[in-house]
């Protein structure tokens, strides 16, 4: 029992950092992508490919993982991404930043449905899993309020090109620290002598409860694209500081701090939760366009019915697929995660001259919210959502 905590403590530690890292260039890659001559068209499309080349891979680790263990996917792709990261800052084009973000998705792929995977092993129940996917969402909102300031700071201090310098060698230490001290959590990859009955692609994309789970992560991973690409552009229409971008990210963040806090909650259904914290997120976007409230204000509310929605998709999985399916259904959410991501990145930079993304955010949301109400209300409750194998 202390060593499985010791090892999960490995991984919170591990996740942290990688959050942290990764947060850092929130604030910063629009604008240095707007210093190397990118119009904000390119910079959508640069985001959207990104986040492409994230699905691709997604798809592709889920079975990987579940067959050949969960720490060489967590190993070898930091070591990827930090290498990659360092050419960020030495890249003098908008083309060759572009086939970096690329191939930086698509390493970055295999490392989130590996790292899930392996901390879901950790739990007995339902409600365990829910409250170690927050304590993991509450380090991963700690990096996320800290790093928008750091990466803010860094960009004023010591240049865009120099903190992706930084940002890459952060990654390749994290790396390895994860050969020391990472461990594959075995009872889980191998559960059984004889081979499991795989859960297919087709298979998890046809079950009405992951349905409903992967719509809501559709909606709200574009919300979070549209504010990932609209605030930083703020540095580049208003002249603002990055320090002033990364202030408001860490409002977003604080918000979503504070409801995974509140561990109570992963008490209730996690359907629910869904349903209620997309609607917040909704009505926080109406205000956004409407300019109801101050932005940091909104970005709060926003964050705070975030981290009520991302430990439910969670537990909405792992309650739905049985542990060796884990790293398939994680990648799968992950790819759609990914899928939100490219379409809001790629039509928010040809739209915003037109129409606010805001808007455009707010009636997808309304129309995922309404599906999935619809859907919850016509599906008859399982006596048992977990399918044997």
């Amino acid at each position: 029992m202390r060593e499985a905590t010791v090892d999960k403590s490995h991984i919170f530690i591990i996740m942290f950092f990688i959050s942290l890292i990764m947060s850092i260039q929130s604030p910063i890659f629009t604008p240095y992508a707007a210093m190397i001559g990118a119009s904000s068209v390119l910079i959508g499309i640069m985001l959207s490919v990104s986040s492409l080349a994230n699905l691709t891979g997604n798809l592709i680790a889920g079975p990987l993982v579940d067959r050949f263990g969960k720490r060489i996917f967590i190993t070898l792709p930091l070591f990827a991404s930090g290498m990659l990261f360092i050419g960020h800052g030495l890249v003098s084009n908008s083309a060759s930043l572009l086939i970096l973000r690329a191939l930086n998705g698509f390493s970055l792929a295999f490392l989130i449905p590996a790292a899930m995977a392996l901390l879901s092993g950790y739990a007995a129940n339902s409600e365990q899993q829910g409250k170690n996917m927050a304590i993991n969402g509450i380090l991963g909102t700690i990096a996320s309020i800290i790093a928008p300031l750091i990466g803010g700071q860094l960009g004023v201090w010591i240049g865009y090109a120099n903190a992706y310098f930084v940002i890459g060698t952060a990654l390749i230490l994290t790396a390895v620290y994860t050969i020391g001290f990472l461990k594959d959590r075995q009872v889980v990859v191998v559960k059984r002598d004889s081979n499991p009955k795989l859960l297919s692609l087709k298979h998890v994309l046809g079950m009405p409860s992951l349905q409903i789970v992967f719509m809501t992560g559709f909606a709200v991973m574009y919300i979070h694209g549209v504010i990932i690409y609209e605030v930083p552009y703020l540095t580049v229409e208003q002249g603002l500081s990055t320090a002033n971008t990364g202030r408001l990210f860490s409002y977003l963040s604080i918000g979503t701090f504070l409801s995974l806090s509140l561990f109570f909650i992963n008490r209730f259904d996690p359907v629910k939760r869904l349903m209620f914290g997309l609607f917040g997120m909704c009505m926080g976007l109406f205000a956004l366009f409407n300019s109801l409230l101050s932005l940091g204000l909104l970005l709060f509310l926003i964050g705070l019915c975030f981290g009520i929605i991302m430990p439910a998709m969670a537990t909405a999985l792992t309650d739905a697929v049985s542990r060796e399916g884990h790293g398939r259904a994680f990648g799968v959410m992950s790819a759609v995660y990914s899928l939100g991501m490219i379409v809001s990145s790629f039509l928010t930079g040809i739209i915003r001259e037109v129409i606010s993304p805001y808007f455009i955010a707010f009636l997808i949301g309304m129309l995922v919210l309404t599906i999935v109400g619809y859907n919850k209300l016509r599906t008859p409750r399982p006596a048992q959502s977990r399918i044997p194998y």
